[in-house]
C-alpha cells in the first residue's frame, strides 16, 4: 500500500504520522516517538505484512513483474492508491478532498517528529495534492515515474504506466478482492493497539 491507503487506514492523528514515518526511520528509532505515533508505525508494518501475503496482491504483481521483476510490489502499491482514491464506497469526492487536507494539516502540526527528507517531500506532496490526485491517471503516472526514478536497477523509461492502463480492469478486480480484507485487518490491529493503551 502507498501513501493514500496508509493514511486512510489510520484511526488517530498520531497514527497518520507514524504511518508516514515508517518508511523514513530506522527500526531502532521507532521507540523514540510518542505511543500514538508508534502505533502508526506498528499499523503500517501490519498492513504491509498482510498486503504482501494476500493472494490478490500476488495476482496483481503479475501485471508488472515481466517489466520490473522484484519491483512489481512497489508498482502494485502505487496502483492500489488509484483504486482507493476512486472507491466512492469509502468516501465521496468531497470527503476524499477533506481527507487529504486533514492529512497535510496533521503532518504539518507534527513537524517536530519529521525527518528533513520527509519534510521536503511533504512540501511537494501538499503543493501538488498527491493524495487527492491519485484518482487521476496523470497522478498515478507521476507516482509510477517517481518509483522508476528512485529505483536503482531499473531504466527510467520502462512502460509501467502503459501496463497499468492496459491492465486496469484486472487490477481493479485485485483491489476489489483485497481491500475489504485489508480494511478489516487494519481495524482489528487498531482495536488491539487501543487495548494496549
Amino acid at each position: 500500500m502507498n501513501y493514500l491507503a496508509h493514511s486512510f487506514l489510520s484511526f488517530t492523528d498520531g497514527q497518520i504520522v507514524g504511518q508516514f514515518l515508517e518508511d523514513f526511520i530506522r527500526n531502532k528509532d521507532r521507540f523514540s516517538f510518542p505511543k500514538t505515533i508508534q502505533d502508526g508505525i506498528t499499523l503500517h508494518r501490519a498492513i504491509d505484512t498482510f498486503t504482501d501475503s494476500h493472494p490478490a496482491i500476488h495476482e496483481a504483481k503479475k501485471v508488472f513483474a515481466p517489466l520490473v521483476r522484484l519491483y512489481a510490489g512497489a508498482f502494485v502499491d502505487v496502483s492500489m492508491d488509484y483504486f482507493v482514491a476512486t472507491d466512492l464506497s469509502l468516501n465521496s469526492l468531497a470527503e476524499w478532498k477533506t481527507h487529504s487536507l486533514k492529512v497535510y494539516r496533521v503532518l504539518n502540526e507534527h513537524q517536530e517528529w519529521l525527518p528533513e527528507n520527509f519534510k521536503k517531500m511533504l512540501v511537494k506532496m501538499e503543493h501538488d495534492d498527491w493524495l487527492y490526485n491519485y484518482r487521476e491517471d496523470w497522478g498515478i503516472k507521476f507516482s509510477i515515474q517517481n518509483v522508476l526514478n528512485k529505483a536503482k536497477y531499473l531504466e527510467k523509461d520502462i512502460p509501467v504506466f502503459e501496463a497499468f492502463l492496459k491492465n486496469k480492469d484486472k487490477l481493479q478486480q485485485c483491489y476489489d478482492d483485497f481491500f475489504p480484507d485489508l480494511h478489516a485487518h487494519a481495524k482489528g490491529i487498531n482495536t488491539l493497539l487501543q487495548l494496549e493503551g
